[in-house]
């Protein structure tokens, strides 16, 4: 009797240890783990949407001048496996033979130039539903793997209560991204995300092969369309990159989502 009266208080005890615990503060792991199944399920509900995407790109050389200038409108169809692009229009112009060439519709001239390839590359992931590149930012349940989180506070960012959240790649040695993103407290979805590489280029890449890509990042802001489905509003990055002694180029792109529409058939 006396073994069950003093056990009755310390069993209240630990119940309410457990219940203050359960009650704490979320850590970096728990957000971003419900930021994951959050993305993975919106991989499936976007494919329920249809948007147009503008994309304004800009190659210069280091002294500033311009090199081309690009400007895509596309009307986006996401699907099972990725994303239809159909071209609404393309204009732009680029340097050749001391002169400006302008440029209107399809085909793009001077397609497989330097210039044209590497912004036409970064911006072109068939595979992805929200029109973004989204293997940059670890949000899915996939990309996460690779990465391990830390907490930096809870703020108020764009009229929001957003947790901030650094990320950085686990294996140190790995050349991967590294950046932070800002989480909604409220529904776990991202709100803004910026990331760059976690290290330089492995030295070899840089001087044996002649090749760097200093102040290389990206940024992506997220807006929400409905409950749960928080589509990428823009997206946008500048850098260098540098190959040998022959090709040097600063690189800014930026991209905007709009004009959100919920298929037929899946309207409320």
């Amino acid at each position: 009797m006396k073994l069950t009266a003093t056990l009755c208080p310390i069993a209240f005890l630990l119940l309410a240890l457990c219940a203050a615990k359960a009650d704490g503060p979320l850590t970096a792991n728990e957000i971003m783990a419900r930021v994951a199944a959050n993305q993975d399920r919106a991989v499936e509900m976007r494919s329920h949407f249809v948007y147009k995407q503008h994309i304004h790109s800009v190659s210069r050389k280091t002294n500033g001048k311009l090199m081309r200038e690009e400007t895509q409108d596309y009307d986006m169809f996401p699907n099972a496996s990725g994303t239809e692009k159909k071209v609404h229009s393309v204009t732009g112009r680029y340097w050749q033979d001391g002169k400006y060439l302008d440029y209107e519709g399809l085909p793009i001239p001077d397609e497989d130039s330097l210039d044209a390839s590497f912004t036409h590359e970064m911006v072109d992931d068939e595979h992805s539903k929200d029109g973004v590149m989204s293997h940059l930012f670890p949000l899915t349940t996939e990309h996460q793997k690779e990465y391990e989180f830390e907490l930096l506070g809870q703020e108020t960012f764009q009229g929001q209560q957003v947790y901030r959240i650094r990320f950085l790649p686990k294996d140190k040695k790995d050349f991967n991204w590294t950046g932070e993103a800002y989480i909604n407290a409220a529904e776990f979805q991202p709100v803004y995300v910026f990331t760059k590489p976690s290290r330089k280029l492995p030295f070899f890449v840089r001087s044996v092969l002649g090749v760097d890509l200093p102040g290389v990042g990206f940024n992506v802001q997220y807006a929400r369309q409905e409950q749960d489905v928080w589509f990428p509003d823009s997206f946008g990055t500048e850098f260098q990159i540098n190959i040998f002694h022959f090709y040097r180029r600063t690189i800014s792109i930026s991209l905007k989502n709009s004009g959100f529409q919920k298929t037929r058939g899946q309207q409320d």
